[in-house]
């Protein structure tokens, strides 16, 4: 059995963490800030425009790992986006809109219908419980 996981996973000990974090560094980051410097700064929080280069830098981090025997995504990763995105898309608001409760209006149908199936339901069941107690 623990053979056979050995061969599944990568081995725990063939990743450098610090040499994995070093060269995300300065592979991917160097790329990204190229590709991102030669972007309007206005157009940062542009999606369209930021996609290429953002997929470029996630493949990037990926390839680095497989090569150097190391899990994808990681601590490692997952530190490094917060930072990219901390110092490039900080200032961008939320794209789409934000989920809210519906009006009133359709809200009190999807509330009032189950509350009163209910009333009812317990009252029909109530008039059948008396009415066949006197029938014993």
């Amino acid at each position: 059995m623990g053979t056979q996981l050995a061969q599944v996973l990568p081995s725990a000990s063939g990743c450098n963490r610090g040499f994995y974090e070093k060269m995300i560094n300065e592979l991917c980051l160097a790329k990204f800030k190229l590709d991102m410097g030669g972007l309007d700064q206005s157009l940062w929080c542009s999606w369209p425009d930021t996609l290429e280069p953002y997929e470029g830098l996630t493949n990037c981090t990926y390839q680095v790992a497989l090569r150097m025997d190391c899990f994808w995504p990681n601590q490692i990763v997952d530190r490094f986006f917060m930072q990219i995105h901390r110092i490039y898309f900080h200032d961008c608001a939320l794209t789409g809109r934000l989920l809210h409760d519906p009006p009133i209006s359709i809200l009190a149908p999807f509330i009032a219908v189950p509350v009163l199936i209910t009333l009812l339901m317990t009252a029909v069941v109530v008039w059948r419980s008396k009415r066949s107690e006197g029938v014993l």
